[in-house]
Formats: C-alpha cells, sequence, structure tokens
C-alpha cells in the first residue's frame, strides 16, 4: 500500500469518525476501519461521494428511513446497511418486546 493510499485511508477513517452526528459516527466509523482498506478505488471513490452528504441525509438512507437519490453508490450504501444490521442487533423485538 503506498503512502498516498494510506492517507486516503486515514482522511476516510477521520471523517466517518468525526461527522458532528453521533449515530452516524457510531456506524461509519467502524464501518471504515473494518472495510475501507478492502475497498477497491472506485469503491473508495463512492465512499467519498456517500461522505460529502449532509449527516440528516446520509443517516436517513442508512437506516433506510429515506430512500437515497439516484446518484448515491448503491453497492456501497447497501454494505453500510448490512454492517449496521449486522453490528447494532437489538434483542427481540425492535419494538422493545
Amino acid at each position: 500500500m503506498s503512502i498516498h493510499d494510506e492517507n486516503r485511508l486515514k482522511r476516510l477513517s477521520f471523517r466517518a469518525w468525526r461527522r458532528g452526528f453521533r449515530e452516524a459516527d457510531l456506524i461509519l466509523g467502524p464501518f471504515v476501519d473494518a472495510h475501507a482498506s478492502g475497498l477497491s478505488p472506485e469503491g473508495l471513490d463512492a465512499l467519498e461521494f456517500l461522505l460529502a452528504y449532509p449527516d440528516q441525509d446520509l443517516y436517513g438512507w442508512i437506516i433506510q428511513r429515506e430512500p437515497p437519490p439516484p446518484e448515491v453508490d448503491l453497492e456501497i450504501l447497501g454494505r453500510i446497511q448490512a454492517f449496521r444490521e449486522t453490528v447494532y442487533q437489538l434483542p427481540g423485538d425492535v419494538r422493545g418486546s
């Protein structure tokens, strides 16, 4: 891995962990730390593009509260959604029963 790749991954991690919206930080930070190094250059481009969106929009797409716009890479968003569902499973029914 080149120094440019390492710097890019560090910048992505910083952006993912320090968005200013804690709920998004707790999903995006661990996702980037766990998966960014295995992404292709195109996948990293898609992730950077996604991280450029406002927190409220991005979080809404991750939790599937709203549909994303067509220009958003659905593959990377789908990977983040699957990561969230795997890592942050609630015990029992989500309504608390």
